[in-house]
């Protein structure tokens, strides 16, 4: 298996993806991405001042020598929004690509997926690389694939909740099914182990913001999140013993002298 994640041709380092939002400052948020090591970060359009350059900006704050801005439709209800959201950030010269979110319920955020599959479609054939955040529905990511998306990233629980992995079984029937493209884990990890756990699922990777940024120590958050997302890669990859029902000696007697 391939070292690092690999979207559209690109090669990224680090399997973990990391906000913006809901930081106590921009320094803050600058040493959590430092500590997370993450070379992908995504940033909420509507956040960013994209007219008056002089004043401060989140944007100040991320080193883009080191790393690659993914904008994010984050708010848009509708897929012409959306549309029109990913359209203003390519034009102001932040990315051609986009974490595509068209929102379809205000209180719990779960995606609209009939939006998201337009949205795809249109923003693909205006040459742009979709990262659409969708929910856990092996058919409805195969419509995404089918739409051109780059990569399908399932949720693992509603945005910011923080509850971990509900589904396990609809991810390992993704990661089962889904194989031209990536999958990464967007949503709902709330600490290091839901970050492993997913990769062992065997994800491709882990985007999350709250988990980090509304820890205690949101720089040790994002230290134990790099390590959660290593391990449970290498967990992944080494592929685990098998289950048993009963207890199997870890130092068992059979040819030992005398037994």
């Amino acid at each position: 298996m391939s070292e690092t994640l690999v979207i559209a041709g690109r090669s990224f380092a680090s399997r973990l993806i990391v906000g913006t939002g809901k930081y106590r400052t921009f320094q803050e948020m600058q040493r959590c991405h430092e500590a997370s090591g993450a070379d992908m970060v995504t940033v909420a359009v509507r956040r960013v001042n994209l007219t008056d350059r002089s004043k401060e900006s989140l944007i100040d704050y991320i080193d883009r020598s080191k790393i690659f801005i993914l904008p994010n439709t984050a708010g848009c209800y509708t897929a012409d929004d959306a549309i029109r959201t990913a359209m203003l950030a390519r034009e102001v010269g932040l990315s051609n690509w986009i974490k595509l979110e068209v929102i379809g319920d205000e209180k719990t955020l779960f995606p609209d997926n009939a939006g998201l599959l337009e949205a795809t479609r249109v923003l693909v054939k205006e040459g742009f690389v979709v990262m659409p955040y969708t929910n856990d529905d092996v058919v409805n990511a195969r419509r995404l694939i089918d739409a051109g998306a780059a990569v399908v990233m399932p949720l693992a629980a509603p945005i910011g909740s923080g509850l971990g992995i509900q589904n396990t079984t609809n991810l390992r029937i993704m990661r089962e099914m889904i194989t031209e493209v990536p999958l990464i884990v967007d949503a709902g990890v709330g600490t290091a182990s839901d970050a492993a756990i997913a990769m062992e699922l065997g994800a491709d990777g882990v985007l999350m913001n709250t988990a980090i940024a509304a820890a205690e120590d949101a720089v040790k958050m994002a230290r134990a999140m790099k390590a959660a997302v290593e391990a449970g890669r290498l967990a992944y990859e080494a592929g685990r013993m098998p289950r048993k029902l009963y207890a199997s000696a870890s130092s068992p007697l059979a040819g030992v002298v005398g037994s």
